[in-house]
């Protein structure tokens, strides 16, 4: 029976590993054609090597599917179109586009540096965009194609020490929702998604107290092959009409996350000044404050 990306062909990003590998590899084994684009990196975006791009290809092969690397990097607009052109060359189209590629500078807000900001910035935010302009001529000309973003709830709700990865993340949920408005007339699709799991993405999560042990503990037990199946399944032509939507994948839950709308409205046909404002618009308000809470405390529940 024919796979649900039969005849496709897909760009990965950051699939060298983690996340990124387990998607390249269920979407070869649901017939695409993939790019597996990884630069080789460490964590914190130093160094490169195809090394990790080469196993990812390695393990798709060995199952039977079709792959190639791709070792440009995300971070400009030249690589990022490099990275397109490989699906062209050397498979003569291109159908999906996932975003995964990262890394994590995370230190608290008043320490973080210049650099810090930007190389995160360049790799999640920069890169989501380059990488998704460069495919976007390709898919208008033929009227059809995909994309997949990462966000996290790091941006969608907050976290510790993760300014830029955190505006970053929410930055491209913002970006998806952009490029599912703009490019719905030419049939293309834009979604995100928020993965949970333990990878080298997650690795660098402190566990010196008992607490911070057993969130580690919680999180181990979520792999990454978990976020996979959804991925696929918004690239392939069984999504058709799921367009602008940010989910979930935690273990064997799915979540379809909502955007900002307005919660609470004041009038005043007077209008306002900053004592009324005071006086009378934040106590009407204030109940329905969103707490300063992280993703831990609104997912608090075990992962099954």
């Amino acid at each position: 029976m024919a796979g649900m990306m039969e005849g496709k062909v897909a760009v990965v990003t950051g699939a060298g590993g983690g996340i990124g590998r387990e998607i390249a590899i269920m979407m070869a084994g649901a017939g695409a054609k993939v790019i597996v684009a990884d630069i080789g990196a460490s964590l914190t975006g130093e160094g490169a090597s195809a090394s990790p791009a080469e196993q990812t290809k390695q393990m798709i092969e060995q199952k039977g599917g079709a792959a190639q690397i791709c070792t440009e990097s995300v971070a400009s607009w030249r690589s990022a179109q490099k990275i397109v052109q490989a699906a062209l060359d050397h498979y003569g189209r291109i159908d999906a586009v996932v975003n995964n590629a990262g890394i994590l500078r995370d230190v608290i807000f008043h320490k973080m540096t210049e650099d810090d900001w930007l190389s995160v910035i360049a790799v999640h935010l920069n890169g989501s965009f380059f990488v998704s302009r460069a495919a976007a001529e390709h898919y208008r000309k033929q009227e059809s194609g995909t994309f997949v973003h990462m966000s996290s709830t790091s941006g969608l709700i907050g976290n510790f020490g993760q300014a830029n990865y955190s505006a970053a993340k929410l930055g491209i949920t913002a970006l998806s929702k952009s490029i599912a408005l703009d490019m719905a007339r030419y049939n293309v699709r834009s979604n995100c998604i928020a993965p949970f799991a333990w990878s080298r993405m997650t690795s660098s999560i402190p566990a010196t107290t008992p607490e911070q042990q057993a969130r580690v503990a919680k999180i181990q037990q979520m792999t990454p092959d978990k976020n996979a199946p959804m991925a696929v399944f918004l690239s392939s032509d069984a999504a058709k009409g799921v367009t602008g939507q940010v989910f979930g994948t935690r273990m064997n839950e799915m979540i379809l996350f909502s955007s900002p709308r307005p919660i609470r409205i004041v009038h005043r046909a007077e209008g306002w000044t900053p004592e009324t404002i005071a006086e009378h618009c934040i106590p009407a308000m204030q109940a329905a404050f969103m707490p300063l809470d992280r993703s831990g405390d609104v997912f608090s529940w075990d992962p099954v």
